[in-house]
């Protein structure tokens, strides 16, 4: 192990490419041991009470519990002689502490520490997560108010479908958001709990034989866990159930879902062939070193990478908590240290990104518009024919006429014209001798096409977004722009 770092050797890029300075130290290791002793701390703090560490053995843990007392190096030295991270730490912690260095981890086993440290971890990512997703939401309500009767064609199979609002695409964004913010909310509030203290199986058989009869071994465990402000589960082995990692990792890949849904339908509109929305381009921005005009949706791309990671780390926990053979095995540990950092790394760029592109998002609204006059008349046939049935046709003839004359129309869209629909429909004598220009007119118009999506997108902003803004509202605003 060697203790400085630069660019001469391999360094992950949540080191330094992607992520936030928050979240790199939430993961970092000088804050994990710093929890570490923390937790040494609240232990030996709740063991006093019970006669088991003095007054000054507990002060002299608490005066070397800081961030500034973690020293790395020396704790290496140990490992690379001793081959163990926890007990290279309490080595190092007792070197500092000469007169509480006795105390250190009194009763505990590794996973007591560790487990309960990974948890505060995650406690403070998934905060960090509803920060950032909340950000997203409001960026995005923004957009959905401003854009609520702006008409565009809606797409389904890639196909020019039924003309939709771009307020109301957006708000099926947002739906996903209030979705994920629900999920983090719950796992935060019913599933992320600690091992506790529990020794070498859970069975708390070693702070048991301590006490001697003093106290109750879980009274002991809950006091360790409120001075943490953690709850711990009721039963762990060795570890806390490995569960927690597959559902921490799930709700995780499930906001990564959201995003890389955001950011694919963008990259598409961004294309030319659609060319109604873009992500915000900075000036000096290359987007290819060989062709000089393209202008490609780097940021959506690279969010729409890092989700798809992401999806695929659920696997992997779900394997541990398979694979945790009886009481516990080690074979996690390795992938625990990459995964749950990197997953958490991962969607706080992701997450960002989303931020930028959602509160900058271009519009080109003589886009919007062509493509409304290109493929809005095929939509609108559904409307011409329920009103030439109203007017006494038969239904499956018309239907018929309909698709003829709309494959005639679009053999010439197809060719570059302008869709030619509209005449069609005018100078065929069956529809015409049912409907007049003005009524073709108006049942081709787009906007008289688009039911509730203005009311809907208005009301879902009221009912199912300002209440999430308003709970999170002191941190609203404080966005930290991804970098790269």
């Amino acid at each position: 192990m060697t203790e400085e770092f630069d660019y001469s050797t391999f360094l992950s890029p949540f080191t330094w490419r992607y992520g936030s300075p928050e979240m790199r130290k939430i993961f970092s290791e000088i804050n994990y041991r710093a929890t570490w002793r923390k937790i040494w701390v609240a232990l030996a703090e709740a063991q006093s009470k019970y006669g088991l560490v003095t007054r000054e053995e507990l002060a002299d843990l608490k005066s070397k519990m800081g961030l500034a007392h973690i020293d790395l190096k020396r704790a290496h030295e140990i490992e690379r002689e001793i081959r163990h991270d926890m007990m290279a730490e309490i080595k190092t912690y007792a070197e500092q502490c000469p007169t509480g260095r006795g105390k250190i981890h009194l009763g505990a086993t590794s996973m007591d520490i560790e487990d309960n440290a990974e948890v505060l971890r995650i406690k403070a990512a998934l905060d960090l997560v509803l920060t950032r997703l909340a950000n997203c939401l409001d960026s995005l309500s923004e957009q959905i108010i401003k854009f609520k009767d702006s008409p565009c064609i809606g797409w389904t199979h890639l196909q020019p479908a039924e003309p939709t609002t771009l307020g109301y695409r957006l708000a099926g964004y947002a739906q996903d958001l209030v979705l994920d913010i629900r999920s983090a909310e719950n796992l935060l509030r019913d599933f992320v709990k600690g091992k506790g203290i529990k020794g070498a199986v859970g069975t708390s058989a070693s702070f048991q034989m301590l006490l001697k009869g003093k106290g109750r071994a879980s009274a002991l465990e809950d006091q360790v866990m409120k001075k943490l402000g953690i709850k711990a589960f009721p039963i762990s082995t060795q570890t806390y159930p490995r569960k927690l990692d597959y559902l921490v990792l799930a709700v995780l890949a499930g906001i990564a879902q959201s995003l890389h849904k955001f950011g694919v339908d963008l990259r598409h509109l961004q294309s030319p062939a659609y060319g109604e929305l873009s992500e915000p381009i900075e000036g000096a921005r290359v987007g290819s070193s060989a062709m000089p005009f393209k202008k490609n949706p780097i940021s959506a791309e690279r969010m729409c990478s890092l989700a798809r990671y992401i999806s695929t780390l659920p696997e992997v926990a779900w394997e541990n908590a398979a694979q945790a053979i009886l009481e516990r095995t080690l074979d996690d540990s390795a992938n625990r240290r990459i995964a749950l950092a990197e997953s958490f790394l991962a969607l706080d760029e992701c997450l960002m990104v989303y931020d930028q592109l959602a509160h900058g998002l271009v519009v080109y609204p003589v886009m919007m518009k062509r493509n409304l006059e290109r493929y809005a008349p095929f939509a609108a046939t559904e409307a011409v024919l329920m009103k030439l049935v109203e007017r006494g046709e038969d239904r499956q003839r018309m239907h018929e006429k309909l698709r003829r004359l709309s494959f005639k129309a679009w053999e010439k869209v197809m060719k570059g014209e302008q869709n030619p629909l509209p005449d069609l429909l005018k100078k065929d004598r069956t529809i015409s001798s049912r409907l007049n220009d003005r009524e073709i007119d108006k049942l081709l118009d787009p906007t008289k096409h688009l039911g509730d999506a203005s009311e809907r997108c208005e009301r879902f902003v009221k009912t199912s977004i300002k209440p999430i803004l308003s709970k999170y509202r002191n941190r609203v605003g404080k966005r930290r722009s991804a970098e790269f």
